[in-house]
């Protein structure tokens, strides 16, 4: 048990694959203008992450290592990250068109989001077994969801700030995340 808490807290906050590997910048910063498009996002990657992170478990236990070609993960796992994009992107549409027409040019920006892939290969080189890849992938989208959530309401707070014209937008999005990042940092001692 302590090791699972470990493995979420770790992921959540102490190793944020945003703040503390830098892995997901992409979307963070284009899809957190609005909590709306924020929250989409947050919930279609921790689904991608998640089952990703069981399927390229089981491909590389009892596929890849089995007959000795580790040397394709990189391919395999890419490929069932755009698989399970494209049914993402397919039952959002389905779903939620309002949603699927706000997330626009983002969906697709999940296939090639690296902290999906990265998440599934750190699974495999962390040698976590079956349920510790599940709660990694789990925490590694919920902390990506909380830090995209967060910078969604600040940023929306930002909109109504008397911030100076050089740094509206993009600038003062990069500045905040820079202090998020350090704020975040401060979490280094709980595990």
């Amino acid at each position: 048990m302590k090791t699972i808490i470990t493995i979420l807290v770790s992921t959540i906050l102490v190793d944020n694959y945003i703040f503390a590997k830098f892995l997901g910048i992409c979307p963070f910063l284009g899809v957190s203008s609005k909590t709306e498009t924020a929250t989409g996002m947050g919930l279609a990657v921790t689904f991608v992450v998640v089952l990703a992170s069981i399927i390229t478990w089981l491909l590389q236990t009892f596929v890849l290592n089995k007959f000795g070609i580790e040397y394709l993960q990189t391919i395999v796992f890419i490929l069932v990250i755009a698989s399970l994009v494209q049914f993402v992107e397919m039952a959002i549409k389905k779903l939620s068109p309002s949603l699927y027409t706000a997330m626009g040019v983002f969906l697709p920006l999940i296939t090639t989001n690296c902290m999906v892939l990265g998440v599934a290969v750190l699974n495999i080189t962390q040698e976590y077994n079956l349920f510790e890849t599940i709660i990694n992938g789990l925490g590694a989208s919920l902390g990506f969801f909380l830090a995209l959530m967060l910078m969604a309401c600040l940023r929306e707070q930002l909109e109504l700030a008397d911030v100076p014209k050089s740094l509206q937008g993009v600038p003062i999005a990069l500045i905040s995340a820079g202090l998020m990042a350090l704020a975040f940092s401060g979490f280094a001692g709980l595990v």
